[in-house]
């Protein structure tokens, strides 16, 4: 495991690095460490502006080569959104180092989280968020899905589908109460009522049986948010949601 001052002494290297660096007009300490949040097992997420007049790809490549010569990255995955491509590094020690690289035109915080260390950052943008239609409509279709599954004996697809449908269902309830709503992140400070219809959700072995058992509370979960949020909605929903939990609805299909 990474120590903190590991860490730290990365970050500060490759902030430094990249100041050196004539091809990156701007640098931002973005995640959790950009407002004090940071804890031990935090990683390191730094954006970088690429100068006009430089490709990205170029500048991209290099700092990955200076990731696995002199940090010894093990492994690298990226995520493309928009103009930004994020390289995220596995270090030993299981640190994660996110580096993220836009042209220097679309080089701005996307969120609250950006502290800007050197250079100019373009006026803010916070990208759109979910909506409640559009997580709806994941949680439902992520629910026939399960339905089917269970019809099928697929018990491990069936239990990927019903936590698909409880975690749509969860990101509803977040959204609904001003959380963040992606990966996951808001559902730790959910009130204790909202998560205590979800609990009984989880999947705690893999038969028929018990994964119609999860499914059920998942349905009747998900149909109390879709209620909060859009109550005719939930009354045109709620036969058909209802239904696919129904055990002689699937077993005779």
């Amino acid at each position: 495991m990474f120590s903190v001052e590991q860490r730290e002494k990365l970050r500060t290297e490759l902030l430094r690095e990249a100041e050196l660096d004539s091809r990156i007009s701007g640098a931002a300490i973005t995640g959790s460490a950009a407002v004090g949040r940071e804890d031990r097992w935090s990683d390191i997420d730094l954006a970088f502006a690429i100068a006009n007049g430089n490709e990205l790809d170029n500048v991209l490549s290099d700092w990955t080569v200076r990731m696995y010569r002199q940090s010894s990255a093990l492994h690298h995955l990226d995520v493309r959104s928009d103009a930004w491509i994020y390289r995220m590094f596995l270090l030993p020690g299981t640190l994660q180092v996110d580096l993220a690289f836009v042209p220097a035109p679309e080089f701005r915080a996307l969120g609250p989280t950006f502290k800007l260390v050197f250079g100019k950052a373009a006026e803010s943008h916070t990208p759109p968020h979910s909506s409640p239609e559009e997580l709806i409509g994941w949680a439902w279709l992520y629910a026939i899905h399960a339905r089917t599954c269970i019809a099928r004996r697929k018990l491990w697809q069936a239990e990927y589908m019903i936590s698909g449908t409880r975690d749509h269902a969860l990101a509803l309830a977040c959204l609904r109460m001003g959380l963040p709503v992606s990966h996951g992140r808001g559902m730790d400070e959910l009130p204790g009522e909202v998560v205590q219809k979800f609990k009984e959700g989880l999947v705690r072995r893999l038969d028929t049986e018990e994964l119609f058992r999860a499914f059920r509370v998942v349905i009747d979960a998900l149909l109390h948010e879709i209620q909060s949020v859009d109550g005719g909605l939930a009354e045109r929903l709620q036969s058909s949601l209802v239904s696919l939990g129904e055990v002689s609805h699937v077993t005779s299909s």
